[in-house]
């Protein structure tokens, strides 16, 4: 008996489509990362060392990934919880399309306005003399004596939560979209309330996607650097910030332990999104 043939081997060009993809990936994130974990083992020498990393145990260190962290979370939950109810108003509140289409096109926008512009933008309006802040005391009430401060943690968790909440509404809105009315004219007909829709339809199904927004929030506000930087002039110390005084900086200059810290943020980063590939797969078996 002969055995079955296989098909002749062809060629595919589909696949070429992907390529720009992989060199511009390759370009700009897997051999920067590699260049990283080489810079990250040189000592001041020039010679292997993991000093770099060993390093990472410092107070200084930790204390940056903590505040970076903390700073992260506060703006991923605060952001994620107002990003993901203004999307629901949006797509189930019943708002007038022009309304909508408003608030989709300020979301887009204020996503993308991060850095140096947008920390001038506050400083003007919200400043220890922005137009706001004195637009107030002329009413009676001195935000600063109140609490309030900028150029603080407080100030900065403000700014951050200026671009992460639209863009909760972005990531959130396609799966929002994508519950079926169906499951909704079904728990009506078997007498379930709005509220038990909520509870034990809707948000089980949505849980793995807002989760996931959360993540990428988390890592959209642990990168940045300039607006934070822009800010305090690198009086509070994120880890960003401790990279660029010690890779660039006059006195604290150690571009060895600039780099490992680099790689820590790596790290950091890629366990996000892992975690955001999971939740994201979970949420596409009942919103695909």
């Amino acid at each position: 008996m002969g055995g079955a043939k296989r098909p002749p081997f062809r060629f595919r060009w589909n696949w070429l489509g992907v390529m720009p993809f992989l060199l511009f990936a390759g370009a700009l994130l897997i051999l920067p990362t590699i260049v990283l974990g080489a810079r990250s083992l040189a000592g001041a020498d020039g010679s292997t060392t993991l000093d770099n990393y060993r390093n990472l145990a410092t107070p200084v260190v930790i204390d940056s990934f903590r505040l970076s962290i903390k700073i992260s979370l506060i703006t991923a939950l605060v952001g994620g919880i107002f990003g993901f109810l203004l999307a629901w108003s949006m797509v189930l509140g019943g708002l007038p399309k022009p309304v909508r289409s408003l608030l989709s096109t300020f979301s887009g926008v204020a996503s993308n306005f991060a850095g140096v512009p947008l920390a001038a933008a506050f400083i003007a309006t919200v400043g220890r003399v922005g137009l706001f802040t004195i637009l107030l005391k002329a009413a009676g009430f001195d935000m600063y004596k109140a609490g309030f401060d900028l150029y603080s943690f407080i100030g900065i968790s403000v700014v951050y939560l200026y671009f992460q909440f639209p863009l909760m509404v972005l990531v959130i809105t396609p799966s929002i979209e994508g519950l079926k009315e169906e499951w909704r004219e079904a728990s009506e007909n078997l007498g379930a309330s709005t509220y038990q829709y909520w509870r034990y339809i809707a948000l089980p199904v949505l849980m793995p996607s807002i989760l996931g927004a959360m993540i990428l929030l988390f890592g959209n506000a642990f990168g940045a650097h300039a607006t934070a930087f822009a800010l305090t002039g690198g009086n509070l110390r994120l880890a960003t910030i401790l990279i660029g005084q010690q890779i660039s900086g006059d006195v604290l200059q150690n571009p060895g332990l600039g780099y490992a810290v680099a790689m820590g943020m790596v790290a950091v980063m890629a366990v996000s999104i892992g975690i955001y590939s999971i939740l994201q797969r979970r949420s596409e078996r009942w919103l695909a």
